[in-house]
């Protein structure tokens, strides 16, 4: 026979379970982002909503003060001729995300084409890179790890490019340095698992902090939006509609970067042997 009163007292476990893990965001480590003056390095536009966005409007409502976030983007995205519909498109993005003008770039150069089978060059990047950084008194740049999360090669030369704007400033008397944290890249089989990713993220910095288990270190730190989190990086998404075809619908709907950010501190070389 069906029992009403246990399919009851499991959608209220159930209710109270999704309100711990999606009624609020969780943050970990997060103030390590935040030191200063931000600058989110991106490729294209719609990078900045399509990996980025937990972390951009966390550091905006979850810190008080808030750090002042920049945005450069390196490219207008023009590899099927719409780099001006996508630098508009990239402004309705950012006002959403709370980047205003004034704090927000846009570069368009030859040698940084949007373009899927060639790395740039990471002299041009530190060369671009260095008077928005000192200009602004960059501390920290968030950007791409050295997989690019989709493998993207222009993604992948962002990390390369300020590795070697911070090493360029180590040998600068006088020329402070920023730190620089890129965002982690996960196998596919956790990539597209929709809602399980902020339900398993949640649980885990919980469970971390009611058994008081360090298991997230001091260099790495971790952004689980809430729900509504998602839906303004889904708002900023569509902002870019000449990009929205059936597959970017699907990963705005599965993917683990509209929910959680995971970020490392990536030392450059010369550093680390300096340090040892």
């Amino acid at each position: 026979m069906f029992n009403v009163s246990r399919l009851w007292h499991v959608l209220l476990v159930v209710s109270l379970l999704v309100n711990i893990f999606l009624g609020s965001p969780a943050q970990k480590n997060l103030s390590l982002l935040a030191d200063g003056n931000v600058l989110l390095l991106t490729a294209h536009p719609d990078d900045e909503c399509m990996f980025f966005a937990p972390t951009v409007l966390a550091l905006s409502e979850a810190l008080h003060p808030p750090p002042t976030v920049y945005s450069l983007c390196l490219s207008v995205g023009n590899a099927d001729g719409l780099g001006d519909v996508r630098r508009r498109e990239l402004e309705g993005s950012l006002d959403v995300l709370g980047i205003g003008e004034g704090r927000r770039w846009v570069v368009d150069k030859p040698e940084l084409q949007d373009n899927f089978t060639a790395e740039w060059d990471p002299h041009v990047i530190s060369d671009v890179l260095r008077s928005y950084v000192l200009e602004h008194h960059i501390t920290t740049i968030l950007t791409f790890d050295h997989h690019g999360i989709s493998s993207h090669p222009n993604h992948i030369s962002l990390p390369k490019g300020a590795s070697h704007l911070i090493n360029s400033l180590r040998s600068a008397p006088g020329k402070p340095q920023p730190r620089l944290f890129t965002l982690v890249t996960v196998p596919l089989r956790a990539k597209y698992v929709g809602l399980l990713s902020p339900l398993l993220s949640k649980a885990s910095i919980f469970l971390s902090q009611v058994l008081r288990v360090a298991d997230v270190p001091q260099s790495k730190a971790v952004v689980v939006s809430d729900w509504k989190g998602y839906v303004r990086a889904h708002r900023a998404m569509r902002q870019h509609s000449s990009q929205l075809v059936w597959f970017r619908w699907l990963y705005v709907l599965w993917s683990r970067y509209m929910w959680v950010n995971e970020w490392v501190e990536l030392v450059p070389p010369d550093q680390t042997q300096s340090a040892g």
